[in-house]
């Protein structure tokens, strides 16, 4: 059976709001790209509808180093395995204009992630990601 995961993977080094900034930009990465890993929409006993959630576990893990995230962005596309990025830059923009204008002014070698998110086949991910500890 073909399993999927989601996992992302951030900079230890960020200040908390940060963390949590790139963990959302990232997961809706997935959800937009990726309409089959949407779960159903939840409904509760009074017939309230609410949005759904991914379909697949969303793992975060910790980078230590900007080495290791770049290791980890690396082995992910070698694997081809589906990936998002994040980069530092990013903190100081206002509008989607604005992020598509940095991340264009980078080769791939140059980019300086803050934040990947991986998704696709989990043997595939747990391999891209080794020596990752999740984030505590």
């Amino acid at each position: 059976m073909n399993t999927e995961k989601i996992a992302i993977v951030i900079l230890n080094e960020l200040a908390g709001w940060q963390k949590l900034n790139v963990a959302s930009f990232l997961t809706s990465s997935v959800a937009i790209a990726f309409p089959a890993a949407h779960g159903a929409p939840l409904t509760d006993a009074d017939g309230n509808a609410y949005l759904p959630f991914l379909k697949y576990p969303v793992l975060v893990y910790n980078a230590e180093t900007q080495d290791q995230i770049k290791r980890a962005f690396n082995r992910a596309k070698d694997r081809e395995l589906h990936t998002g990025i994040y980069v530092r830059e990013l903190f100081a923009t206002k509008n989607e204009a604005e992020n598509l204008a940095v991340i264009s002014r980078y080769k791939t070698e140059e980019l300086n992630l803050v934040g990947i998110i991986v998704y696709g086949d989990s043997r595939k991910v747990d391999k891209a990601l080794d020596g990752l500890k999740l984030h505590e």
